[in-house]
């Protein structure tokens, strides 16, 4: 497989009409390797093709044509193996209110076909903060304490590849860094980490590499990094000392916004304006700088910039 934990090739899907509709091609010819080990996000507005993406490699849709390859496995030639293989963390809490979290592990386990012997219920437990209520009705729960079994059921049969489907969506602060702690900790001991999110900080901060999916389509894979780096704009905020009076001579290609707390924000090409080139202007003028800073480019900057761009406008 050439170091890819995942390999698409031609990927598509389409949904029947219904009611007199036409067809809706959700996925259009997508090709995307994902290397093994790494932490990856797959993102796109609602509606992109990132759930039906999602449910073709975890087997609960059919995709209409191409290739899917997990761990190595043709997903076509050897479906049992690629499905175990991958490990599914839903948007959804889809969890029996009956069983304890012991016993959704437990009965996840069976499913896989876990042998007893090789089961690692208590670890899991402990991994994902549960293990003081592993014998509670699950309906007895708090919302982020479910997001947690999710978590854990998914991990039942050591899969290589973890995908996590909106796993802080309406979580608290606590619970997010607990997920993310434990994300890291399962990385690092070199599984694969397929995130979806559309909080893009989070995305920014934990991916290595990102894809972008709109309309269906893949618009762009690369590093976080060099996407970022896409992003020409950047901003000197400065306090200045005394309240700004009149207009100010700046260089071209520099705007200036003032901002309700008295700031001033300057925009500029970093390809072409330097922040000692603001800085000069600013004393000429007389102007005394209480405070002086930078804000970076990121990720939510790249992906607006290509998702409401006029080729792939809805």
């Amino acid at each position: 497989m050439g170091g890819n934990a995942i390999e698409l090739r031609g990927l598509t899907k389409t949904y029947a009409g219904h009611k007199g509709e036409p067809p809706k091609q959700a996925l259009k010819g997508i090709d995307l390797d994902i290397p093994q080990g790494s932490v990856f996000g797959l993102l796109g507005p609602n509606g992109a093709g990132k759930s039906t993406l999602i449910n073709i490699l975890a087997g609960l849709v059919t995709k209409t044509s191409g290739r899917v390859g997990i761990w190595g496995f043709d997903q076509d030639v050897n479906p049992r193996q690629s499905r175990a293989a991958i490990g599914v963390m839903p948007q959804e809490l889809n969890l029996d209110p009956f069983f304890t979290p012991r016993g959704s592990l437990e009965v996840q386990a069976g499913l896989y076909g876990v042998p007893r012997a090789q089961r690692r219920t208590d670890e899991i437990l402990e991994l994902i903060g549960l293990s003081d209520k592993a014998n509670a009705y699950a309906r007895a729960l708090s919302g982020g304490m479910r997001r947690r079994l999710l978590l854990g059921k998914a991990l039942v049969h050591d899969p290589q590849i973890l995908v996590l489907d909106e796993p802080t969506a309406g979580v608290d602060i606590e619970l997010r860094q607990m997920l993310w702690a434990n994300v890291r900790k399962l990385n690092r001991r070199g599984m694969t980490i397929i995130l979806t999110t559309h909080y893009l900080e989070e995305a920014e901060a934990m991916c290595d590499e990102i894809a972008i999916i709109h309309h269906g389509e893949l618009l762009i894979r690369d590093t976080t990094k060099r996407l970022i780096a896409r992003i020409d704009t950047k901003t000197l905020v400065i306090e200045p000392a005394t309240p700004l009076t009149g207009d100010l001579p700046l260089p071209d290609g520099v705007q200036m916004d003032r901002r309700d707390d008295g700031r001033l924000a300057f925009n500029y090409a970093r390809t072409k304006v330097k922040p000692g080139d603001i800085l000069s202007a600013l004393r000429e003028a007389g102007i005394e700088i209480a405070d002086v800073s930078i804000e970076e480019p990121h990720l939510e900057d790249v992906f607006l910039d290509l998702t409401r761009a006029p080729d792939h406008a809805a």
